[in-house]
């Protein structure tokens, strides 16, 4: 059977830069190390005031077609996952099919277009229906465009606002990939919930403590759905495991869990038993809570441990590099783990043609799916031809009244009167330009 995965991968951030433990740490009166040691962050990506999800997402998807030599009939599909739509109909795929036929000749009257919703885990169902559409054998020969992309603003004084992030990753899902092969085997974790939700507002509401503790209950059912069909997993099975990473913090809540599980019955287990016992099992106790108290006592000595360090040293710290500088993408979240865990395995020249990730996704409300990629034989070639890290170093930093004024710009409650400037000088990229008559959203391309 014909591999079908990632062929292609272009990242475009958000052109300003917000230094978080310099700048927005002592405005807040935050100390810094809650930035960095505590959410795992540097810096936040924001859009300048002619970015959106659209020029972000166009932007990144015209790179990934130029680089790839691609016009518009070498498309079938056009699918964007966003939690930052504008607009309860037209989807944002069709403004962004827009911006790019203004720069490409043809058009794509013939691919389908659509608009995933599922808070952050929508980019990665975005992936599966493109999977499924070309295994349907439906595409017709043609590749298929997703696109995460997103502007993670809370308002003014939440706790979210110290995560916030704006970009947009493309994807091109093909037939014999360049980068990575997706499995057919998909673990799930799902239930009505209401940890995170946007309804009909701008800004979230979030029960921070509650999202945690969903975040991690869901990626433990989709952890045992997908062993269920692969049977069971190891340490050793996966060179880099990218979770859905709205803070570094967060995956560092999630790994243990993941890597007590894959310890099992293993000799890895048998070998901390003298310092740390065997893990608890629940037919040992009278009661579930008493399990829990144990299972929370071996589960902060393993963490302790010079086994469990190695491996999230090796497995889960190279994925969140991106994260770090960018803060929370959404949607694009878990794709720039991926992405940063490919680059690192570029920079140190590790050869990991036939190897495996292991990448768990997220979406509040709420849902994780976790499904293994096997990395491509010329997957080097692609990721090395991947300018992210010159993208993230050209963003122009701004200071603490810049930042107001800009996010204030981005609130739709807020009336900000004249145009206010930008901050940057566009090139070369699309950018958003006013309002229609039908007040739609327009867009042209700055050379």
């Amino acid at each position: 059977m014909t591999p079908v995965g990632i062929d292609g991968i272009e990242i475009w951030t958000g052109t300003l830069k917000l230094d978080l433990p310099g700048t927005l740490a002592p405005a807040l009166g935050e100390e810094p190390a809650k930035f960095t040691k505590g959410l795992g962050l540097y810096a936040s990506s924001l859009p300048d005031t002619y970015e959106d999800i659209v020029t972000m997402g166009a932007n990144a998807a015209y790179a990934l077609m130029d680089r790839h030599g691609l016009e518009p009939d070498d498309i079938g599909r056009i699918d964007v996952a966003t939690e930052s739509a504008f607009d309860n109909s037209k989807p944002v795929s069709t403004y962004i099919a827009g911006c790019l036929e203004s720069v490409f000749d043809g058009d794509f009257h013939h691919a389908n277009k659509g608009e995933r919703k599922f808070a952050c885990v929508a980019g990665t169902q975005s992936i599966n229906d493109a999977y499924n559409w070309i295994r349907a054998g439906r595409n017709r020969g043609r590749a298929a465009l997703v696109i995460a992309t997103d502007t993670a603003l809370y308002e003014r004084g939440d706790g979210g606002e110290l995560t916030q992030g704006a970009g947009a990753v493309a994807m091109l899902i093909d037939e014999d990939p360049s980068i990575l092969a997706l499995s057919q085997e998909q673990g799930y974790g799902s239930a009505d919930e209401t940890d995170f939700l946007k309804p009909n507002q701008q800004f979230p509401s979030v029960d921070g403590k509650r999202s945690i503790q969903v975040y991690l209950a869901r990626m433990r059912e989709a952890m045992a759905d997908f062993e269920a069909q692969v049977g069971e997993t190891h340490p050793d099975d996966y060179a880099y495991i990218p979770f859905h990473t709205p803070f570094p913090g967060m995956v560092r809540k999630a790994a243990p869990i993941g890597y007590r599980r894959m310890i099992r019955a293993t000799e890895i287990e048998d070998d901390l038993a003298p310092s740390i016992g065997h893990q608890p099992r629940p037919e040992a106790f009278d009661d579930e809570a008493a399990f829990h108290d144990a299972l929370a006592e071996y589960m902060d000595a393993l963490v302790e441990t010079d086994a469990y360090a190695a491996w999230y040293d090796r497995v889960i710290e190279p994925t969140l590099s991106l994260s770090r500088e960018v803060g929370n993408w959404y949607t694009g979240s878990v794709h720039l783990a991926r992405t940063s865990a490919l680059l690192d395995a570029a920079d140190r020249d590790v050869d990991l043609a036939g190897m495996q990730l292991l990448v768990a996704s997220y979406g509040s409300g709420a849902q994780a799916e976790i499904h293994a990629e096997t990395v491509r034989p010329s997957w080097r070639e692609e990721i090395d031809a991947l300018p992210v890290w010159s993208h993230i170093e050209a963003r122009t930093s701004i200071d603490f009244p810049t930042y107001e004024r800009i996010h204030d710009v981005h609130n739709h409650d807020i009336d900000t009167g004249a145009d206010v400037d930008p901050v940057t000088v566009p090139n070369g990229e699309f950018v958003f330009t006013g309002w229609g008559r039908m007040n739609e959203r327009q867009y042209e391309f700055v050379d």
